[in-house]
């Protein structure tokens, strides 16, 4: 077979000359009309109109309506001179309908699209309407990805703690130590020669939390009576100063935002973004308006790495169900595991260590066994370090062990009380 390599008949006609079909059947609104004429500014004309010798369109009909719009006076054209009346009509029709019937691969589309987000390219170039973007971007594993059944589910606090200060326990791969995150000789202890690039913390802020007013008045009928210590303030620079490594995620409650980011500026943090977490269902408390959000630093030293493994698909907003945590969990800042594990996911590979130096009932911990990375964590109450580690065992099946010793923890619930 034949074929006349049709590139080499391009002629530039002026715009004016052409015609449009009378009956053309493909219809170009102003919205797309105004994207190709956006592409054709961006990539150049790269495809050239098709015609009759008398000038009559056959295909480019809407590349002809951009070019007006563009006060473009030429035009590449191709004469389809060997075409009769009856192929032309043919040819109008099958040059629209054969380019709808593949289908996209959404996956490598996915990947390309993103590939392109990261490098800052209009995206509005592509033909997308944002709205198609937005949903082509949410990553369809982003959310539950990597959960385990039950890994949101906290022990009550024991009345008579296991854990001493200064116990330092191996969990697994994972370290967890019971003192101060602010003390140089606690983490010192902790990491040994262990440098964590990544700390993902929720550090007890403002006000100590004491939910029992809720309990009294019914609105809240749990167990989680226990208050929190050092609950009482929201500046924690002593414990940034001592991570060692670069990136930063810090939870925090939204009236202390300005006191917590400048905390991190003063350990040496600039403030890149700040995550809100959108939960599900309403915290009740007792001012004018119901919180339903938190918010979260994220931050990067002034001469660190961001050490980003994730995609440039993410906002800001992460929708994630509190799962009523609320009304069922031990911890006054308890947070679903999936709120540390994006963290750990977009700024750290499998293996690597993750700082937490406000380990609370061990949500982070947990995070860190789900994504197959190695927690190094503090916790100054040893009733907590207690919910840590059997919230641990609980989901892994493990034993923790006091580190230089082969004490189990179930050892030590035995000798201890």
């Amino acid at each position: 077979m034949d074929l006349t390599f049709a590139p080499r008949q391009i002629e530039f006609w002026p715009i004016e000359r052409l015609r449009p079909y009378a009956r053309n059947a493909k219809m170009h609104g102003p919205d797309q009309v105004a994207r190709i004429a956006a592409s054709m500014a961006r990539f150049g004309w790269t495809v050239p109109c098709m015609l009759s010798d008398d000038g009559e369109l056959i295909a480019g009909h809407g590349r002809v309506l951009a070019a007006t719009e563009l006060g473009l006076a030429e035009v590449p054209v191709i004469r389809l001179g060997h075409l009769d009346e009856a192929e032309r009509r043919a040819y109008r029709i099958a040059d629209n309908k054969l380019t709808e019937l593949g289908d996209w691969d959404e996956g490598l589309l996915r990947d390309e699209v993103a590939g392109l987000l990261a490098e800052d390219f209009d995206l509005s170039l592509l033909g997308f309407a944002e709205d198609e973007l937005e949903a082509l971007l949410q990553d369809p594993d982003i959310g539950d990805g990597g959960a385990a059944e039950g890994e949101d589910e906290v022990p009550e606090p024991p009345v008579d703690p296991v854990s001493v200060p200064s116990d330092l326990w191996r969990i697994g791969d994972h370290r967890l130590i019971c003192g101060d995150s602010t003390s140089a000789d606690v983490v010192s202890k902790l990491l040994g020669d262990v440098r964590p690039l990544l700390m993902v913390t929720d550090p007890p802020y403002g006000v100590e939390y004491d939910p029992a007013w809720r309990n009294h008045t019914g609105a809240a009928k749990t167990k989680r009576t226990g208050k929190v210590l050092n609950d009482d303030r929201a500046d924690w620079r002593e414990a940034w100063a001592l991570f060692p490594g670069d990136v930063a995620y810090v939870w925090h409650g939204a009236l202390h935002a300005t006191t917590v980011a400048d905390s991190l500026i003063a350990a040496g943090f600039d403030i890149r973004s700040q995550i809100i977490w959108a939960k599900d269902r309403l915290v009740l408390s007792r001012g004018d308006y119901h919180w339903q959000h938190e918010p979260c630093w994220y931050a990067v030293k002034k001469r660190g790495k961001g050490h980003w493994a994730g995609d440039r698909k993410q906002t800001t907003l992460w929708q994630i169900a509190n799962r009523d945590q609320d009304a069922e969990t031990v911890h006054g800042t308890q947070k679903p595991v999936e709120c540390m594990r994006r963290p750990i996911l977009n700024n750290s590979s499998p293996g690597q260590a993750i700082y937490e130096p406000f380990m609370g009932s061990g949500t982070t911990l947990i995070a860190a066994e789900t994504t197959d990375r190695v927690c190094y964590g503090i916790e100054l109450n040893p009733a907590y370090v207690d919910v840590a580690i059997t919230r641990w065992q609980n989901l892994t099946g493990q034993a923790a062990v006091l580190d230089g010793t082969d004490k189990t923890f179930a050892d030590l619930t035995a000798n201890r009380r």
